[in-house]
C-alpha cells in the first residue's frame, strides 16, 4: 500500500533546516579551506573529477561537472571538470587533479581513496573516507542527504573562484591590485581584494558558506508557501496519469537537465523505506545523440519538442525544469505538450518567466529568486516533496 505524505510541508522543512543547520555553520571553515586547495590545484592546471555509482549518484556527478564548466558566474572562468566512473578516474587521475566521490557506497570510498597516494586531493561528500576533507552530512534520510550534498558542491564552485580573484593568496602566484567584484558581489560579499591576508578571506568565505545554506532554507520556505497548493495538483494530475497507465516526460538545460534526471531516477528507482512504488519516467535530456543530431540538423528550440513528439502518448504528463522560465526549447516542448493534450507541470525560478506570463503550463511551482544555485536547491526540495506526494491516497 502506498504511504500517506502530510497535508502540510512544515515537517519536511523543518526536517530540512535542522539537518542544514547542524552541518553547514560546523563545516564552513573546513569548507573554506577547501575551495582555496581546489583553487590552487585548478590553478596549476588540475582537473576536477566527481565520480560515483549508481543513478542517482550519476546526476551529482554530471551536475558538478556542469557548473565548474560554465558557472553562471558572469565573467568567470570555465574549470575543467568530468563525471567519469570509478575505473575511468583511476586511469585519469594526475598528481595535481581533484577527486570527488560522492554517495556513500563503500567500493567507490576505497576506490577513491587510494588515489590520494597519487598526489590527488580527495573529497568525500556523503561518506567518511578518513583523511580531511569528508563531509558525511548528519541524516539518514538519502533525499535531504542528496540536497545537502548539491547545496555543498554548489558553494565549493561558487566560492573557488573568490581564490582566483585574490590571485597572490595562490601558491606561486604573486599579488595584483585590489579590485571590486563587480557584477559577482551578489556571490561573494568581499568589496574588495585581499591578496595578503589568507586567513581574512577565509573568513569571510567561512561566513558566506552559513549565509548560502540560509538563503536556501528561506527560498525552501518561500517556494512551497507560495505555491503549495500548485504542488499538490500537480501530484494528482502525475498520479492520475500514472494510475491509468502513463509515463512522466521530463526536461532541463544544463543544471535542470541533471535535476530532470534525478527526478527520473527517483521516480522509477524511489529510495528504500518508504514503500514508494517505481514509476515510469522518461528523461528528454538524457541522450547527447539524440540531442546533439536535432541541434546540428534542425536547432536548439526543438530539441525536447521533437522528442515530445516522438515519446508523448494521450495521458502521459510533461514535467519542465527551468531557473529562468524563458528557455526557448523548453517553451517549445510545453506548447507541442499543450497541443497534444499531454498536462504539463513547471518548476521555475525568478518570477516564472515567459511560462507564466504567458499560461504555458498547467501546473507551476516558482521560486522566488534570482540567484540560480539558490533556486535550483529549493527546486531540488520541491521535486522530492512532489514525489511523496505522487505516493498519497486520493482525499476521501
Amino acid at each position: 500500500m502506498a504511504s500517506s505524505a502530510p497535508t502540510s510541508f512544515d515537517a519536511a522543512l523543518d526536517a530540512r533546516e535542522a539537518v542544514s543547520e547542524a552541518w553547514f555553520p560546523p563545516q564552513a571553515a573546513r569548507l573554506a579551506r577547501l575551495c582555496h586547495a581546489m583553487a590552487e590545484r585548478f590553478a596549476r592546471g588540475g582537473r576536477l573529477y566527481a565520480v560515483a555509482v549508481g543513478e542517482t549518484g550519476l546526476t551529482d556527478t554530471a551536475h558538478v561537472e556542469v557548473e565548474f564548466v560554465h558557472p553562471v558566474i558572469v565573467g568567470k572562468r570555465a574549470l575543467p571538470a568530468l563525471g567519469v566512473s570509478p575505473q575511468a578516474v583511476a586511469l585519469l587521475a594526475g598528481a595535481d587533479d581533484i577527486v570527488m566521490s560522492l554517495g556513500d557506497d563503500a567500493g567507490l570510498v576505497a576506490a577513491t581513496v587510494a588515489l590520494a597516494d597519487r598526489g590527488c586531493l580527495v573529497t568525500h561528500m556523503g561518506a567518511d573516507g578518513g583523511g580531511e576533507w569528508s563531509f558525511t552530512p548528519p541524516t539518514d534520510d538519502p533525499l535531504i542527504r542528496q540536497e545537502v550534498i548539491e547545496t555543498t558542491y554548489h558553494v565549493l564552485w561558487e566560492l573557488v573562484h573568490v581564490f582566483f580573484e585574490h590571485r597572490g593568496l595562490l601558491e606561486g602566484n604573486t599579488a595584483s591590485h585590489a579590485h571590486d567584484s563587480g557584477a559577482s558581489s551578489f556571490l561573494y560579499p568581499f568589496l574588495a581584494d585581499q591578496e595578503t591576508d589568507l586567513d581574512a578571506v577565509l573568513r569571510d568565505v567561512e561566513h558566506t558558506v552559513v549565509a548560502k545554506a540560509r538563503e536556501t532554507q528561506d527560498l525552501r520556505r518561500a517556494t512551497l508557501a507560495g505555491h503549495g497548493d500548485g504542488l499538490r495538483a500537480a501530484a494528482a494530475a502525475m498520479r492520475s496519469s500514472l494510475d491509468a497507465g502513463g509515463h512522466i516526460l521530463v526536461t532541463g538545460n544544463g543544471g535542470s537537465a541533471t535535476d530532470s534526471a534525478d527526478f527520473v531516477a527517483d521516480l522509477r528507482s524511489p529510495p528504500p523505506g518508504r514503500g514508494w512504488t517505481p514509476r515510469p519516467a522518461i528523461d528528454l535530456a538524457a541522450t547527447p545523440a539524440v540531442i546533439t543530431a536535432i541541434s546540428n540538423d534542425v536547432g536548439v528550440e526543438p530539441v525536447f519538442s521533437r522528442q515530445v513528439i516522438a515519446h508523448g502518448r494521450p495521458g502521459d504528463v510533461l514535467v519542465v525544469i527551468s531557473t529562468s522560465g524563458g528557455s526557448r526549447n523548453v517553451l517549445h516542448a510545453l506548447d507541442r505538450a499543450r497541443r497534444d493534450g499531454l498536462p504539463t507541470v513547471a518548476f521555475l525560478g525568478y518570477d516564472g518567466g515567459k511560462v507564466v506570463a504567458e499560461g504555458l503550463a498547467d501546473h507551476v511551482i516558482v521560486t522566488p529568486s534570482q540567484n540560480i544555485p539558490r533556486i535550483q536547491e529549493a527546486q531540488a526540495t520541491a521535486m522530492h516533496i512532489l514525489r511523496g506526494l505522487i505516493e498519497a491516497p486520493p482525499s476521501p
